[in-house]
């Protein structure tokens, strides 16, 4: 089944209509990356207002054909807002609706189950504090234990204890989760964990002793952010250069 020909533009407020063209663009870039699991994973934006509404995939679609007009919107209990042809994975809705009750400074979320992301969620030590990505990662991390599929509902309290305050999580032996106040800012914190996890893989691939970074220079990774974003988040500054890129190789998102 191909995505909707009519557009919901007209349907939705131009705020939301933004935040679709936005996660859009974010599925195909996850597809662009190669971090998509065929039509498994979610990633999701929380539309402003009380309601706690939130877009996700409709499931069934490859991350490289979704629209803004495609994307789901849904109510706290999972029921559809809009006519759709597609149904909500309820493990994706149970991880996703758990975080925006939570987190009122969350506007995206994004979960992935890529092969080095797996891979850290599966060792004992977790994400190891051996290069610049994982030292930037490190500075806003937690890890949830896994507890089988994410379709019971019991699950959610524990997902937003082990998130707590932080960024990103390792749901362990099951793949990685990061959040943003924008989705530019979920999805970059998404890379840069994501790229921690494939540094760690290739290094432990070497065979030799890895060289850990000193807990001092761990402990100014904050403030060295903030120096060279210069005033922005990271997600603003790559935001722009990634939808120009993804114009270039896969447009139509924003449809």
């Amino acid at each position: 089944m191909n995505a909707p020909e009519k557009s919901v533009r007209s349907q939705v407020s131009a705020e939301e209509w933004q935040l679709r063209c936005d996660l859009a663009a974010c599925y195909r870039l996850v597809a662009m990356f190669g971090w998509d699991d065929l039509v498994f994973t979610h990633l999701s934006a929380r539309i402003p207002g009380p309601e706690h509404h939130f877009l996700i995939n409709p499931y069934g679609m490859m991350f490289e054909e979704i629209t803004a007009s495609s994307l789901v919107k849904v109510d706290m209990d999972c029921n559809p807002l809009l006519p759709t042809a597609y149904p909500v994975n309820p493990a994706g809705f149970v991880i996703h609706s758990a975080i925006h009750m939570a987190r009122e400074d969350v506007v995206c979320v994004m979960h992935t189950h890529t092969p080095a992301g797996v891979a850290v969620s599966a060792q004992r030590d977790g994400l190891l504090p051996i290069s610049q990505q994982a030292s930037v990662a490190l500075a806003s991390l937690g890890y949830h234990d896994y507890e089988g599929i994410a379709v019971r509902d019991d699950e959610k309290a524990r997902l937003q204890r082990d998130l707590g305050n932080a960024s990103a999580m390792i749901l362990r032996n099951h793949g990685l989760l990061t959040v943003g106040s924008t989705v530019a800012e979920a999805f970059l914190v998404m890379y840069t964990l994501e790229r921690a996890c494939q540094v760690q893989v290739l290094a432990q691939a070497g065979g030799t002793p890895l060289i850990d970074v000193e807990p001092q220079v761990l402990a100014g990774v904050r403030d060295a952010v903030r120096i060279v974003s210069a005033g922005r988040t990271g997600g603003e500054i790559a935001w722009p250069a990634l939808l120009r890129k993804l114009d270039r190789v896969n447009p139509g998102y924003a449809a």
